[in-house]
């Protein structure tokens, strides 16, 4: 058994041929399969991906909104405060009392016989 090489001789026979075509045929039935199996993993691949990018992106849109919405909070509750604040202040101006008051501190305007100093505010500096 040393260098000498074996050959076998295909035996030419219709059951040697049929079997050719058998394996023939298998073959391709697998490659078929393989295609098949690839094809569909690849379609698979690209659905689950483009759903993936899908949902980052509807989640990065309701984060924005979710900010908007709380900003939206936050001066709605600060207008709402103001608006308080300004039928308050509407009540107070229909008070003759109130309003005479205003004049006097922000205008200068006195009663009869009074007489108005003004001081300043600041402290003078030494």
């Amino acid at each position: 058994m040393s260098s000498q090489k074996k050959t076998v001789t295909k035996i030419d026979s219709n059951y040697m041929e049929q079997y050719d075509v058998y394996i023939e045929r298998q073959k391709r039935k697998k490659q078929r399969l393989i295609r098949r199996l690839v094809l569909f993993s690849l379609v698979t691949l690209v659905i689950i991906g483009s759903m993936a990018g899908y949902h980052v992106k509807q989640r990065v849109l309701h984060a924005e909104k979710q900010e908007q919405y709380e900003q939206l909070e936050k001066e709605l509750a600060e207008l709402k405060q103001e608006e308080e604040n300004l039928k308050e202040e509407i009540n107070l101006l229909n008070n003759e009392d109130y309003v005479l008051d205003i004049a006097r501190t922000n205008y200068f305007l006195s009663k009869e016989g009074e007489l108005i100093f003004t001081i300043p505010d600041e402290e003078p500096s030494y």
